[in-house]
């Protein structure tokens, strides 16, 4: 409370929220200086010669801000990559609006929109002209029809921006935009086409949810309400934005057409083809696009021509999806487990074949086998035998038939296959008529590991598993001849295994 006297008295305060409110209130309100867009400062620093360092602040302009407003006037070729400003800049500096808004009111003058352009800029900078719509061209339709003495100033104001911006003949230099692609004569630049000269990195592609989802040209998501008719427009320019990076919502903005996107940026849009492994189809898919930033403005499918550079592509697309989708044989597996066995028992002077190492290498071994390939259908399994084969030097070649051979050849004769993915180590499986009279362990990896045998009966299956053949013989083989020759006498039980002959047949019929 005041006295009479002006002097400050003590008094009562009612407070007409909650608590947890006054709470959650800052206790003072933070300079304009830390939030403000710094961009209108930068460039009248620049017009005055000065820096940030050379003036005194209550609250000096955050570094970071004052940066990223230099980097935007750089952009809108209000400055010169030493931060200096140029014509164009001090062109700007002439209308009284934010460097963006001013930079689309000098670009729309070069087709004789320089007033339109002023009066959208108005309407993005003064809330309450034109109403409330997020779309700004009916913002714009209001705003020409109302009456009021603030929207006549208004208008007024705007001629004057328009004034502003035409330049003298003299004068005139291209701008951003015609400095590469020459003028573009737009006899009916729409409203969005406008905004987007002060926001081209805004304008947005609907994503085709058909729930108001759009993706802008900065790679920022933003959503308009889905009851808008913006909502189902293929393309917007968007004036105004709230919300976070990832989930933006869009307040103000307007329909914008390919074609004006393609005419006004064509020196922004990148022509760009792509060639990328399908996982559905395990083929290379080659796509022509056109993008603006983030947004793909056209896409289509183009024929790709075999090479080292689709092999590359091939063999990386490969190993993504796993070596287990190319056409393995089960010859062709155990020979990469018979290396794999080596290299785990004896070392690095034989490769690692494991999927992880594979995969890490495919660009080496496997892509020299794709350079005539688009998919992997197309591969056969010679072919990756051949790529794998090349791993291994002569010299180890040789080794792999000797240390880590294919099968194991029994006194019968029978050529068995060796498991060299078995859990206990290489494995073989026979039946234990075939072992008799051998009286040493099977062995590999030139002596130095046993063969895990899983012992058979007549009828395949397993009666005992061992690595000591002649333990067996002299141990545990009399309990299994006792339970067996019961259950199959047709076959040979001799006393003493290592004296007997080894066969695959059962004992000869008496006659």
């Amino acid at each position: 409370r005041r006295g009479r006297a002006g002097r400050a008295e003590p008094g009562i305060c009612y407070r007409l929220w909650d608590e947890a409110q006054t709470v959650a209130l800052e206790p003072f309100a933070k300079p304009e200086i830390l939030a403000a867009d710094l961009s209108s400062f930068a460039l009248d620093l620049a017009a005055w010669g000065s820096a940030p360092e050379q003036l005194a602040f209550l609250d000096p302009p955050p570094r970071a801000t004052f940066g990223e407003a230099k980097a935007l006037l750089v952009e809108l070729g209000a400055l010169d990559g030493d931060g200096r400003i140029t014509d164009q800049g001090r062109h700007l500096r002439r209308l009284p609006l934010p460097p963006r808004l001013a930079r689309m009111v000098v670009d729309a003058a070069s087709t004789g929109k320089a007033r339109t352009a002023a009066r959208i800029a108005l309407l993005i900078s003064e809330r309450g002209l034109g109403g409330d719509d997020v779309d700004l061209s009916e913002r714009l339709n209001v705003f020409l029809k109302d009456r009021s003495q603030r929207a006549r100033l208004a208008r007024q104001m705007a001629t004057d921006f328009a004034r502003l911006a035409e330049r003298p003949p003299a004068e005139t230099a291209p701008g951003p935009l015609e400095a590469e692609g020459g003028s573009r004569q737009i006899p009916e630049d729409s409203v969005g086409a406008l905004v987007a000269l002060a926001y081209p990195k805004r304008i947005a592609k609907n994503r085709g949810s058909g729930s108001g989802s759009f993706l802008l040209a900065n790679g920022r998501g933003a959503q308009i309400d889905p009851a808008s008719p913006l909502a189902r427009e293929p393309f917007l320019a968007v004036a105004e934005l709230a919300g976070s990076a990832a989930a933006g919502r869009i307040l103000l903005a307007a329909s914008i057409t390919l074609g004006e996107i393609e005419a006004r940026f064509s020196d922004r849009i990148e022509a760009r083809e792509e060639i990328v492994f399908d996982v559905a189809s395990l083929s290379l898919r080659g796509r022509k696009s056109r993008r603006l930033g983030a947004l793909v403005l056209s896409d289509q499918p183009f024929a790709i021509n075999p090479g080292e550079d689709a092999a590359q592509k091939l063999a990386t697309g490969i190993a993504g999806v796993g070596l287990d989708r190319l056409p393995w044989t089960k010859a062709l597996q155990q020979w990469r487990d018979r290396v794999m066995f080596l290299h785990t028992s004896e070392g690095d002077e034989w490769p690692d074949l494991s999927d992880v190492a594979l995969g890490k290498t495919a660009g080496k071994w496997l892509a020299p086998a794709l350079t005539t390939k688009t998919a992997i259908g197309e591969l056969t399994t010679d072919e990756i035998e051949v790529a794998l084969s090349q791993l291994l030097t002569w010299p180890l070649r040789r080794r792999l038939e000797a240390e880590a051979p294919t099968h194991f050849e029994a006194p019968t004769g029978s050529r068995v296959p060796i498991d060299y993915q078995a859990e206990g180590g290489p494995k073989i499986a026979i039946r234990v008529q075939e072992l008799f009279g051998l009286d040493r362990h099977p062995v590999i990896a030139g002596g130095k590991v046993p063969l895990l045998i899983d012992l058979l009966s007549p009828a395949h299956r397993p009666v005992q598993t061992t690595r000591d053949l002649p333990g067996f013989w002299r141990g545990s083989y009399a309990a299994v001849r006792a339970e067996m020759r019961g259950r199959y006498p047709k076959h040979p039980w001799p006393d003493d295994p290592i004296a007997a002959t080894a066969t695959r047949r059962a004992k000869p019929r008496k006659s």
